[in-house]
Parts: C-alpha cells; structure tokens; sequence
C-alpha cells in the first residue's frame, strides 16, 4: 500500500538516530549563551504580515519572494517567521521589557520558513540559533556578540571558519552611498537582473546582495561603503575591531557584506566554512539601531545574529567531529510470564526512579527476541526474570559485554544495588 503522503519538499525529518546530535550542539549553544547573560525567548511561529514587511524590509528577497504568507478565516494576512529577530523586537516592545532593565539579552532556537529552491545548506524550513541584545550602541556590545559566536564554535572544535566584519553606516552616512551606488549601477542597467533593476531606485545596496553571476560580477567594483562612513560609524567600527583584538579573534575586513535584510546599520559580520560549498556561512548578523522604531518603540540600538543549525551539523560532519553517543540503556529486564512482566515493570521503574535508563518489554515477545532487542538498543546489562526469580525474590543481573553474572536480591534496595554494579563496572572499563 503506498503511503498516503510524503515529507513536503524542502523539509527535512529529525529522526531518532540522529535528534542527540541536535541536542548536543543546541545544549551547548544555551550553556554559552548562559555565560554571557542571555536568557531564551519564544516567540509564536507566525506573525502578522506587516511585522515582517516593515521590519525586514520591502526590498529584500525575503519579503518580496520567500515568504509563506496566507489569510486567515478573519481575514487577517499572516505569515510563518522567515528569520527570528523581528518577532522577538515585537516582543520586546509589546511586554515593555525595557521596564526590566538595560540591555535586554535574549537568544532563541527556533525554526523559519522561506520559499527557496532546496538545495545543500538552504531548506524551505530550516532552524536557528540566535541572540538579541537591545539597549545598548557601545561597540564592546558587538565585540562581545561576535565573542558568543566564537565561543560557541570553539565548544563545538569547528575548524576553518573565517570572521569577515564591515559597516553599513548609519542612515546619514549611507544616503551618500547610496547616490555613489546608484550612479555606478544606472550605467549597467541593460545588464542587470529584473530584480536588481526594481532595487536600483528604491534600495542599490541589495545588488550588493544578489546571487545572479552577472550581478555579481558587476557589484565587484562598485563604491565601498567605507569609503562613505561618517565620522560616528568610523570610530564605531574602528573600537569594534579593538575590542576584537582584545578578545583575540582574528577577523579580516570585507566592503561587500552587506547581509540581505533591510534593518541592518553599522556593524554587520559573517562566519564563513570552505567546508560546505556554495552555502558556507553559518553565522551572519549585525546591528540594527532603527528596527524597534521601525516597528513603533522608542529609539532602542540593537544587535544580534543567527546561525543555521543545519549548517552547523554540514561542517562537524564534514570536519569529522565527533558528537558523543547518547546514553545507551543502563539495564534490560526480560520477564517471562505475566507475573514476571508485573515484577520487570515494578523493577524498571525503581531503577528509573533511581535516574537511570532501563526498559522491558511492551510488545510480548518470548525470550530469545527481547534479549535480540537488548543488544539492538546496547543494554549495558540484563536480567531475565521467571517463576524462580520471584519465588527466590532475587536474580542474576549479565554485563552484556563481559558476559560476567552477579546476584542481586529483587527488593527495594534493587536500584541502589545495581547503580554501584554499574558504576564498577564503568570504572573497570576506563581502566582498561
């Protein structure tokens, strides 16, 4: 029969074999946001529409083209998150967080949505790590996020990633730019993409941006940006990179990041791997001073940046690092017959009361299949208990590995029992 359905393209299954390895590095993305004083924040999966298109900007490909947006039953437009700062600004402004103290430093793990041809490293739903700090327009504060970053690469022993950091400047300093860039580009115009053109008036620095080989290949010499800072967003850069020094991360300076969403100024920064192709940033971010007022607050200076899990996993595996196995369990009861299955279920459930991992049977299997099964899940220990085991109220508990049998009586001390077997026997295995 052939299945009703299948996953929607552009979707990817988690599935058991392979969700430790999430939970490894999301695990340690919230222990490093932790040290830096970030707390997590949750923010509902689809947003009025309008919260996007102002907040990412009319302009970008996000807005213009990827976006899965839909009328609700009241008529209302709304839209799946396509990326995980403008939600979390409207939460900050709608639950006036600002009253709790400055700066506010949230992060978040979540997924979005973007309508974009499926390819290595770009999934239509895809997931994100990311950090939001508001309240604050010192340069240490985007030093010490790009530190976050490091930090957390360093945690993960990822090799090879290269920091590349520029300025947009601020809105005063970039309408400049944006006449210089707007010149270069109107003598290309015949040559440039349908897209482009529709920037070329309302917003040239996302031809900076764009993916088409022609468009590219033209943006390669077109005007700096730092060409065109002011005297503000100079020094601003300028201590940015002091602070980096300090911290000790190496970084190289590149005039075409621009990032592909309207609501950056100033800082912007990307960590980029060799190791996954075409798609090779992992990171990117920046600061964005204008957002909250964009989306109705006060004037609120603002950073952060997002990472693609996906991404993430694409370069440890191409790298070979290695992710720790998850924990196998720690004691297999078999039972043969109904009141040995009751006495299997009482004795797992005390040994998981304990904090260790055990199982039973569920499924009435016979002897030889759940002793099948212990080995398939890598039971570091078995027990199979009868009629005699629960009329001599004790059993032999088997290291699967060694094969060696040690008598445990079944009371209520069983767990406590069975934890110190298998802590000596753990012991034994590292001295070996």
């Amino acid at each position: 029969m052939a299945l009703i359905t299948k996953k929607i393209k552009g979707t990817e299954d988690v599935l058991p074999k392979q969700s430790y390895r999430w939970q490894f590095v999301e695990n340690i993305m919230r222990e490093e946001a932790g040290k830096f004083g970030f707390k997590e924040i949750r923010t509902p999966v689809f947003e009025h529409t309008e919260l996007f298109a102002r907040g990412v900007g009319q302009t970008t490909d996000v807005v213009q083209k990827e976006m899965y947006t839909f009328e609700t039953k009241g008529k209302e437009s709304v839209t799946l998150r396509p990326e995980g700062t403008a939600g979390a600004a409207r939460a900050v402004l709608e639950h006036a967080l600002t009253n709790e103290g400055l700066p506010i430093k949230v992060y978040y793990l979540t997924s979005c949505y973007r309508y974009e041809k499926p390819q290595a490293g770009r999934l239509r739903e895809f997931h994100q790590f990311g950090i939001e700090e508001y309240g604050t327009s010192s340069p240490m504060a985007d030093a010490e996020v790009i530190s976050l970053a490091d930090s957390i690469f360093k945690r993960l022993q990822i090799k090879d990633l290269h920091l590349e950091i520029n300025s947009i400047g601020c809105p005063q300093c970039r309408a400049e730019y944006h006449k210089a860039l707007k010149e270069y580009f109107e003598s290309y115009k015949d040559q440039l993409c349908e897209t482009c053109l529709t920037r070329l008036d309302k917003n040239p620095m996302r031809i900076l941006d764009c993916k088409s080989p022609i468009c590219s290949k033209i943006a390669k010499d077109a005007p700096k940006i730092v060409d065109y800072l002011c005297e503000d967003c100079q020094n601003h850069f300028s201590q940015v990179q002091s602070f980096l020094k300090v911290a000790g991360i190496e970084y190289k300076v590149n005039p075409t990041i621009v990032r592909g969403l309207d609501y950056y100024t100033k800082t912007v920064f990307e960590f980029v791997s060799d190791a996954i192709g075409s798609q090779g940033t992992v990171c990117g971010g920046g600061r964005y001073d204008g957002l909250i007022e964009e989306l109705g607050g006060q004037h609120l200076p603002s950073l952060g940046y997002a990472m693609g899990i996906e991404r993430l996993l694409m370069v440890m595996e191409n790298q070979g690092i290695e992710i720790p196995n998850p924990e196998t369990c720690a004691l297999y009861v078999a039972g043969l017959g109904e009141k040995a299955q009751v006495k299997a279920f009482e004795i797992v459930n005390q040994v998981r009361d304990y904090g260790l991992y055990a199982e039973t049977d569920v499924v009435g299997r016979g002897l030889r299949p759940q002793m099948k099964y212990a080995d398939k899940i890598g039971a570091q220990f078995s027990m199979v208990i009868g009629d005699n085991e629960i009329e001599e109220e004790k059993a032999k508990v088997k290291n699967m590995i060694t094969g060696e049998q040690i008598e445990i009586a079944l009371d209520q001390s069983f767990a406590e029992k069975f934890s110190q077997i298998q802590m000596t026997s753990k012991f034994a295995d590292t001295q070996e």
